[in-house]
């Protein structure tokens, strides 16, 4: 198709509302890239459509010096206003080293197509053909077959936070690991002190303990003065795991233990001993795991101070953190069921200080939050580990709980994926 053509087509698309999205396809030669570069670009086409990447950054100047952001936008927006919001790449498969089909889905419908990549690096996207579209018909049955079909084990619950009826419940009294969303505790229980007259969120702490390797805060001098409600924002919105050790230290262990049981956690034996990032991280990587499942509490306790102040060699943390999922059993154990008590106990809260701290990264795109008038989240990860847990109202002042987990011992999970159908969730959430 040469450039005039394509410019025509554009310039239609955007005048017409055609009933499908319309073809826009440059022809790129024979190329060298590798197909995980063409996976990779396919989650990035989604992400400048939901403003989260750089147009000229995913695709080829080819393509770009022929279409601009705007057309592009202008013809996927076709699609939002039959189908709704894009939600996510819904799946990509690759046809050759160098062109895949694409399938993008919005909140009732499939966009797909095929995409081809330029033939250099860094193989930007050269082309693309996005002319079908299909309403999807989603429904919670049908979210369901697809997360019961990941490996591993999984769960989800969709809610109203008043107790009422779920609108979809899949293994939510299943005990998982949850990452860093076990942060969520430390925060009620900080919100908690707070509201008891203990501590104010603008007291001061210094920096005492440096966890590895995550968060701005573990570059900030020792004896840094710092706010609680600073560490507290630090450790939800970026998971910060210096600002999240140094006030668990400021609350105490014992503390969020006592919050883990008054939340309603339906064993808080589980994580007792509370562990710290660095604890738990120091363990998998220099520690005696085997002494650690054998041990009671107290034992436990033991073994984490043997090895809590080691140093984390970088290369270790790599391999064990970014690697094969390592000792999945020794997480922050939370089902379905508790995080919705642990939510429903921060909703309680009469200070929003809290909520508001959950509300600073939603990860939400813009096109989908417009059902909702507060959204707040925390996810956590390691390898075979994937939480994410929102606490959402809608415009009619009702509160509903999405929690999904994914845990697999035998490898890596799929955070894209699995934050579609967490998308999907949301949208499925929502009241019409």
């Amino acid at each position: 198709m040469t450039g005039a053509r394509i410019s025509r087509a554009i310039g239609g698309a955007a005048g017409v509302v055609h009933r499908a999205i319309v073809a826009l396809l440059l022809l790129a030669m024979p190329l060298a890239a590798a197909a995980q570069d063409v996976e990779q670009r396919a989650r990035e086409i989604v992400a400048v459509m939901q403003g989260q990447a750089i147009y000229t950054d995913v695709f080829d100047e080819a393509f770009t010096s022929r279409v601009s952001q705007e057309q592009l936008s202008a013809i996927f927006d076709q699609a939002k206003g039959q189908y709704g919001p894009l939600v996510g790449l819904e799946s990509v498969e690759p046809t050759s080293p160098t062109a895949a089909n694409i399938a993008i889905r919005f909140e009732r419908g499939i966009a797909s197509g095929v995409f081809n990549l330029a033939n250099r690096p860094p193989y930007r996207v050269a082309g693309i053909l996005v002319n079908n579209l299909a309403p999807a018909d989603d429904s919670a049955e049908k979210l369901l077959a697809d997360i019961r079909a990941l490996p591993g084990e999984t769960s989800i619950l969709i809610t109203p936070l008043d107790g009422g009826e779920p609108l979809l419940s899949y293994n939510a009294d299943r005990h998982l690991g949850i990452g860093s969303a076990f942060k969520l505790y430390i925060l009620s229980t900080l919100a908690r002190q707070v509201a008891a007259g203990k501590r104010s969120w603008s007291d001061v702490v210094p920096i005492t303990t440096i966890a590895h390797p995550s968060g701005a805060s573990r570059d900030w001098p020792e004896g840094a003065p710092v706010t609680l409600h600073t560490l507290a924002t630090l450790m939800i919105s970026v998971s910060d795991n210096t600002a999240t050790d140094n006030l668990l230290s400021a609350v105490g262990r014992g503390a969020v233990e006592a919050e883990v049981a008054a939340s309603g956690h339906s064993d808080p034996a589980l994580l007792v001993p509370f562990m710290s990032t660095r604890e738990m991280i120091a363990l998998k990587i220099n520690g005696d795991v085997e002494a650690y499942r054998a041990a009671d509490a107290a034992g436990r306790l033991a073994v984490l101070k043997v090895t809590a102040d080691s140093k984390i060699d970088m290369f270790e943390f790599m391999t064990t953190f970014t690697g094969p999922p390592k000792a999945i059993d020794i997480e922050w154990l939370v089902s379905g069921e508790d995080m919705v008590n642990l939510m429903r106990r921060i909703h309680e809260l009469d200070d929003p200080t809290a909520r508001e701290i959950m509300a600073v990264s939603t990860s939400v795109p813009d096109n989908l939050s417009g059902g909702w008038q507060y959204i707040g989240f925390k996810g956590g990860s390691e390898p075979g580990v994937l939480n994410l847990s929102w606490l959402l109202q809608d415009h009619a002042g009702e509160w509903h709980v999405v929690t999904l987990s994914w845990n697999n011992p035998d490898a890596a999970v799929d955070r894209e994926a699995f934050t579609a159908l967490a998308m999907r969730a949301i949208a499925l959430a929502r009241p019409d």
